[in-house]
């Protein structure tokens, strides 16, 4: 017997015992052999497929902002609630924002990680960096001083079979040469161990002097000396993205000063962008689809402050939505004492059971687990898919760019605005809105 691929609870009854399997798919699972086994299938109305084509759209290449306004705050504001749509300028975002609203936003720092090496032969080589894997943590990695392992995604990896990749560089009058080996294979991920032969410069240091800032592959066009301030927001500040937290380029001082005026406080948690941002959904079925994992880090008294304003929450881009919406899998999994495991939010988590656990009362089960554990960053990894279907439990509304055709991002829209996302991007296209990241923003409320 084959079982679609979608999460479920398989309970297995052999006589006078009893064993349940909890089973991540999309994996088929088939049962046989002499002795007869009876077993139930329960799994939640989630399991309807839901086919990538219906969340298609036409988007013609001028619609596409190649680059972002001169006054980042001037970008078109599209403002969405019980499907009704208004149109504004960023700059009046106050006017449209509650009172009294807890705003959260990345904080993330989008890192030079696209590296040039050339070979002896003439052959060039991109090593794009994704995530460190040893030291696994950011802030170490970056702080190396003589080496670090990143998984990295190569260009032109055909003629890179053998042997170390090397770069001379001069750093602060500090000269280096940097070395690049291949360590092994992952899918389409590599992990390449870099060396460095001046304890003085840092792998940070590194990036900044020899990397490139990867702006999303749809500009068609290398990066310019401009988008090294404009494609990083102006509050970012933890580096580790190799994508920028679009949703957050439209923010100024100005901007804070008139949200301030109304109680309209912001907060900050950080989700280090992965290249898996801009990888379109290619299977029929999303339930096909592999997401990308992600590191967050939330401080305690941004919890806390979740909290006390439940109810009143808006997330700043489709990171942070992620971010605070993997909070509850984190507390509900802390509460079934699931151990470190309890700290990495799965793909299907929200769908494998309907859990109906209170928000603040998972918010608490954190707070507990920092309390034991003595310290006051939660940080965890994430893989939460957020498609239709999905009950929103932190969040009351979003900030959110416009999305490519077809990507977990605009399923991500979907699920918060009940499947009327055609309505809002409708209205974009036909009111000459700037679609993708350096282009024009929109407010979803519930």
């Amino acid at each position: 017997m084959g079982i679609q691929p979608h999460a479920v609870n398989i309970v297995l009854s052999d006589q006078d015992k009893e064993k349940t399997l909890v089973v991540k798919l999309p994996h088929y699972l088939y049962f046989c052999g002499s002795k007869h086994i009876s077993f139930t299938v329960s799994t939640n109305n989630e399991a309807t497929p839901i086919f990538i084509s219906e969340y298609d759209y036409a988007l013609p290449d001028e619609r596409i902002a190649k680059y972002p306004l001169t006054k980042r705050d001037s970008s078109k504001l599209l403002f969405y609630q019980q499907g009704k749509i208004q149109e504004s300028i960023f700059s009046n975002i106050a006017d449209f924002v509650p009172e009294n609203t807890l705003l959260v936003y990345n904080n993330t720092r989008v890192i030079q990680a696209r590296m040039l090496f050339q070979k002896i032969t003439g052959a060039q080589i991109e090593i794009f960096c994704l995530e460190p894997d040893s030291p696994a943590d950011y802030a170490q990695s970056l702080g190396s001083v003589h080496s670090c392992i990143w998984k990295c995604m190569i260009g032109n990896l055909k003629k890179w079979k053998e042997g170390a990749l090397i770069k001379n560089l001069s750093i602060a009058n500090e000269e280096c040469e940097l070395k690049a080996t291949l360590v092994s294979t992952e899918g389409n991920t590599h992990k390449v161990h870099f060396e460095w032969n001046n304890n003085e410069i840092h792998f940070a240091d590194i990036l900044e002097s020899a990397g490139e800032l990867p702006i999303p592959p749809y500009l068609h066009r290398k990066t310019e000396e401009s988008d090294l301030k404009n494609y990083q927001t102006v509050y970012s500040k933890i580096k580790g993205s190799v994508a920028a937290p679009t949703a957050g380029l439209h923010f100024t001082d100005e901007v804070f000063e008139s949200l301030a005026q109304k109680n309209i406080r912001p907060e900050e948690v950080t989700l280090h962008v992965g290249a898996g941002t801009f990888q379109p959904v290619k299977t029929r079925d999303i339930a096909e689809h592999h997401m990308h994992t992600e590191v967050i880090s939330v401080q305690r008294k941004t919890i806390e402050k979740l909290n006390v304003n439940y109810g009143q929450i808006v997330a700043v881009g489709t990171t942070s939505v992620r971010t605070l919406e993997s909070l509850y899998y984190i507390g509900v999994q802390l509460k079934e004492g699931k151990g470190e495991e309890a700290l990495r939010v799965s793909q299907w988590a929200p769908y494998v059971v309907q859990h109906k656990y209170d928000t603040c009362e998972m918010l608490n089960e954190i707070l507990k687990y920092l309390d034991r554990m003595q310290t006051d960053t939660l940080h965890a990894d994430t893989q939460i898919m957020i498609r239709p279907g999905y009950k929103f439990r932190v969040i009351n509304g979003m900030i959110t760019n416009f999305h490519q055709p077809k990507s977990t991002l605009l399923l991500l829209v979907s699920a918060f605005v009940d499947g009327k996302w055609k309505n809002i991007y409708d209205y974009a296209m036909s009111h000459d809105f700037r679609f993708l990241s350096y282009g024009d923003s929109s407010l979803l409320l519930r």
